[in-house]
């Protein structure tokens, strides 16, 4: 068995024929030695010893021998032809009958070791058998792996060009439904935004899946002050929670914590979405606890909890419990998984506490940080966007607004929304067309007077970085 698994096919067929000739000297060797040595005339002790001693040993050698028959040939024939020979030469009857001894051992003896030889060629065929399963296997698991892998990168690498023609649709549905102010036919209109949201929303979450499954999202380590996150958090969820008749407590905070802003701020808001989803009565309270160098977020409902044989799925995707019949009010069921994905990107244990008809409890664990001094924090604060364009007066309107966008109809419907409100508005494809519409218009005494960019230009360009030298 060592050889057969150790060597290759050539390498066994040059070692059988070694082996087989040490195993013929061995034997030789001492079936020359032993019998003539110890079965001297007169003497009745010794040879029957020497017989059984030999017995003994090829007892050992059908062990060794690995299933081998030539092996154990090659070992024990010899010795046993020898020994045989030995007490017939003696010449007594009883002599000639001891003579047959070794060879009835042998003969039962080799019986044994061809049994064992057709359980260990059985055994290595299956061995081979399973061998060759277990590498279709794993080759069709590395298929899957790299099909699923090709999908995740695709829609990552496509988020922005399947998410354009959505943002389009939604923008003119926007549009038509501020022209139809009072026309019986705006409650069509206000459905199809709904519809649009709902597939928007949808769509997001899809795409923020697959970007985390990619790796391509990068986080941002840093202190932060979790106040300002709590305030941003607690502006965007109320609305929806006083339509719910529900109440959101978002209890201020004066800790620092070290994390992402963005993707904390994502994170925190699937779970204050989801706690609002299965939440009939009562409310939400979100709050932050420090315990030692870490600090507890947590975000608490008295909804509806989790039945304990659905806690271990409730992070699956597409996974929602007590929603059987599929209400898309309350989304497709990747919030958590979300939650999961940028909870593990960003180091911040997770940790999940229910009870059915009581509620449910979701805590963060984050790193505790100091609180920069005061200049590090009003630096932080002058994000490089503040400075593209001289802000507007407060509550003042643009009147004339350039849109820079490659896809046509997203640039369409930005003109179209604009215009909705009393804004005049031009749009270009190109940061070229944008300077020499600029130059057009300041040159004609009717300047824009701020610019709308797409954050992904054609060829890969930073919308952000044509803004900024577009205003140079």
């Amino acid at each position: 068995m060592c050889i057969r698994d150790s060597l290759s096919p050539p390498a066994r067929a040059a070692a059988l024929p070694v082996l087989l000739r040490g195993f013929l000297a061995g034997g030789l060797l001492n079936g020359a030695i032993l019998p003539f040595v110890f079965m001297a005339p007169g003497d009745d002790f010794a040879p029957l010893a020497v017989s059984a001693i030999l017995i003994l040993v090829l007892s050992v050698g059908a062990d060794g021998v690995a299933g081998s028959t030539r092996a154990f040939a090659s070992l024990s024939l010899p010795p046993t032809l020898l020994m045989s020979l030995g007490w017939f030469l003696r010449g007594t009857p009883i002599d000639v009958l001891i003579g047959f001894g070794p060879w009835l051992a042998y003969f039962l003896l080799l019986a044994g070791v061809r049994d064992r030889a057709r359980t260990l060629h059985a055994l290595m065929e299956m061995v081979d058998a399973n061998l060759h399963l277990s590498n279709v296997a794993r080759e069709e698991r590395d298929r899957a792996r790299e099909l699923s892998a090709a999908k995740t990168r695709f829609l990552a690498a496509a988020s922005h060009d399947l998410r354009q023609p959505l943002h389009a649709i939604s923008l003119f549905g926007a549009a038509l439904e501020h022209e139809l102010g009072g026309h019986p036919a705006q409650a069509n209109a206000r459905r199809l935004m709904g519809a649009v949201r709902t597939l928007d929303s949808s769509l997001d979450a899809m795409l923020d899946i697959s970007q985390l499954d990619a790796g391509v999202v990068r986080t941002e380590l840093r202190p932060l002050p979790l106040q300002g996150l709590l305030e941003r958090v607690f502006d965007l969820f109320e609305p929806r929670a006083n339509q719910r008749e529900l109440e959101l407590r978002v209890r201020s905070s004066p800790l620092w914590v070290r994390s992402d802003a963005q993707l904390l701020q994502r994170l925190l808001g699937n779970l204050v979405d989801n706690a609002l989803k299965y939440t009939e009565r009562g409310g939400v309270v979100v709050r932050a606890r420090a315990r030692g160098d870490a600090v507890w977020l947590e975000v608490r409902d008295t909804g509806i909890g989790i039945a304990e044989q659905h806690r271990a799925r409730v992070f699956d995707e597409f996974y929602q419990a007590g929603n059987a019949g599929r209400d898309r009010s309350r989304g497709l069921g990747v919030g958590l998984s979300i939650v999961q994905r940028i909870a593990a990107l960003l180091a911040h244990p997770l940790v999940l506490r229910t009870r059915e008809g009581r509620g449910t409890c979701f805590r963060l664990v984050l790193p505790a940080a100091e609180a920069p001094p005061m200049e590090a924090v009003a630096a932080a604060a002058a994000q490089p966007w503040q400075t593209v364009l001289p802000p507007l007066g407060q509550g003042e309107l643009a009147r004339r607004v350039l849109v820079l966008d490659d896809d046509a109809d997203a640039r369409a419907a930005v003109v179209e929304v604009l215009r909705a409100f009393g804004v005049q508005a031009a749009s270009v494809d190109t940061e070229a067309a944008a300077l020499a519409a600029l130059r057009e218009a300041r040159d004609g005494g009717a300047p824009f007077e701020a610019a709308l960019c797409d954050w992904r230009l054609r060829d890969g360009e930073d919308g952000l970085a044509a803004a900024q030298r577009l205003r140079t």
